[in-house]
C-alpha cells in the first residue's frame, strides 16, 4: 500500500491584497453610481486602506453603507477578512448592489473593526500604522443592522478571502 502527500503553501501578497481590494472598490463604485456617494477619492482611500489591512493582516471586517437612526440599511454591505488555511474558496465578480433603496433621511457611513493580529500589536504600533492610512480612524460604536445580513460573494486570493454579506431589510 503506497500514500502520498502533497503539501502546498500559499504566499499571500500585496498582488493578492490588491486583488481583492479592487472588488471592494468595484462595489462601492456601483454604490455611488446608484446613490450618488461616496466621492471618488474616498473609494481610492478606502482601497488603498484595505490593501495595506490585507497584506499586513490585521483586517476584521469593514461595514460601508448607509445608516439611519444609528443602524445599516439597505444598501450596506460588510466584508469579513479570514485566512482559508488550505482551503478553497469562491473568486466572486463585485456586483449586485441593490439599486433604488430609499436612503433618504440616511447618511453614508463606514466602520472597520480589526483582527486579533491587530489586536496583539502595541498601542505605538496600532498608532503608527493608523498614520500612514488615508483614513485615521478613531473610537466609533458600531451601527446596528435594521435587518438582516445575508452572505452573498467571497472574494478571495492567495490563502485568504473577503466574505460580503448585505443588508437586507425585513
Amino acid at each position: 500500500m503506497s500514500s502520498y502527500t502533497i503539501s502546498e503553501t500559499t504566499t499571500f501578497t500585496v498582488t493578492h491584497a490588491r486583488h481583492m481590494a479592487a472588488k471592494v472598490s468595484a462595489d462601492i463604485k456601483r454604490m455611488q453610481r446608484f446613490y450618488g456617494v461616496p466621492s471618488d477619492t474616498a473609494i481610492t482611500n478606502y482601497e488603498i486602506e484595505v490593501i495595506e489591512l490585507l497584506k499586513a493582516g490585521y483586517l476584521g471586517t469593514l461595514t460601508i453603507g448607509f445608516k439611519r437612526n444609528d443602524q445599516w440599511i439597505e444598501p450596506t454591505l460588510r466584508y469579513t477578512a479570514r485566512d482559508l488555511a488550505g482551503m478553497a474558496a469562491n473568486d466572486d465578480d463585485p456586483g449586485r448592489v441593490s439599486p433604488g433603496r430609499d436612503v433618504s433621511g440616511a447618511s453614508f457611513y463606514n466602520y472597520l473593526t480589526y483582527s486579533a493580529t491587530w489586536d496583539a500589536l502595541s498601542t505605538s504600533e496600532q498608532d503608527a500604522f493608523k498614520r500612514r492610512m488615508p483614513i485615521y480612524r478613531t473610537n466609533a460604536t458600531q451601527p446596528t443592522v435594521n435587518g438582516y445580513l445575508i452572505d452573498d460573494k467571497t472574494y478571495s486570493a492567495g490563502g485568504r478571502a473577503l466574505g460580503r454579506a448585505s443588508v437586507r431589510a425585513y
